[in-house]
Formats: C-alpha cells, structure tokens, sequence
C-alpha cells in the first residue's frame, strides 16, 4: 500500500514570511542594516526548510522529508514493531526534537496529532500529521509481523 502526503507548518510558514518582509523593510530603511545580512541566512535558511513536512509510504520504506529536503529520515518497514496514532503535548513543539521523557525523536511541523512508530530495536518516533488515522493504517498494513 502506497501513501504520499504533505503537511504545511502554518505557523512557521507564516512566521518565515513576517520575518521577511520585517527584515526587507529594515534594508530599504537603512542601508547600514546590510551587516545583519549573514545572521538572517542563518536564522532563515534553517527556520523555512521547516515549513512543510512530506510523509511517504511504499512496501519498504517510510521516508519523511522537510521542507526541500535538507532534513529526512527513512524507516525500514521490517524494523517497526508497532505503530499507534498520539497526540503530542503543545510543548513538544515543532521541527525535530529529541525527548527524554519518554525518549523518543519527534518530526513535527504543525498541530498535536502524530503517529508513533516503535522499532524493533526499541527507539521511539514520532511523525506529526493532520492525517494520522490513515497513515496509521497504512503503516499496519504494511508492516510484517515479528515470526
């Protein structure tokens, strides 16, 4: 079973476009403001390559891709153990996070609802969705059970 999906993080979108024009408005304003130039870049080429969330599913691999790829991860689907939709707390926030409690790596870029996959090797991760039902149950589907 096949699935292909793509989430935008409102929330960093548009805070990626307000920062944007805040800063074109400060060059026109001033143009001593041109030192700034290199810490923008470095705040703004990370921050929007958050604000799309891809999420895809063949008989092998779930492969996960931000924005225009500089961060993905894949999974083997005959390394998941299991998989259950969640719901994650606000402040587990967006982008990638490492958590302790429970530990576990989340991939988010809008909204609480996710689904958590457990491998067999016992590492815990989470894809955030605005479709997690489905997701979940192609990952179900697609998973072979341990013999």
């Amino acid at each position: 079973m096949e699935y292909n999906h793509t989430q935008v993080g409102k929330l960093i979108s548009q805070i990626t476009v307000i920062v944007s024009i805040i800063f074109v408005i400060t060059l026109i304003l001033d143009d001593s403001a041109l030192i700034i130039i290199p810490f923008v870049l470095f705040v703004f080429i990370p921050m929007s390559s958050f604000f799309s969330l891809n999420v895809r599913v063949d008989d092998k691999q779930i492969r996960i891709k931000f924005g225009y790829g500089i961060f993905s991860k894949s999974f083997n689907l005959n390394e998941i153990e299991y998989s259950k939709t969640v719901r994650n707390k606000w402040y587990y926030g967006y982008g990638i996070k490492f958590w302790f409690f429970p530990r576990m790596i989340i991939f988010n870029v809008s909204g609480l609802d996710a689904v958590e996959i457990r491998m067999r090797n016992g590492k815990i991760f989470r894809i955030g969705t605005d479709d997690p039902i489905t997701l979940d149950y192609v990952i179900k589907s697609s998973i072979k059970p341990t013999a």
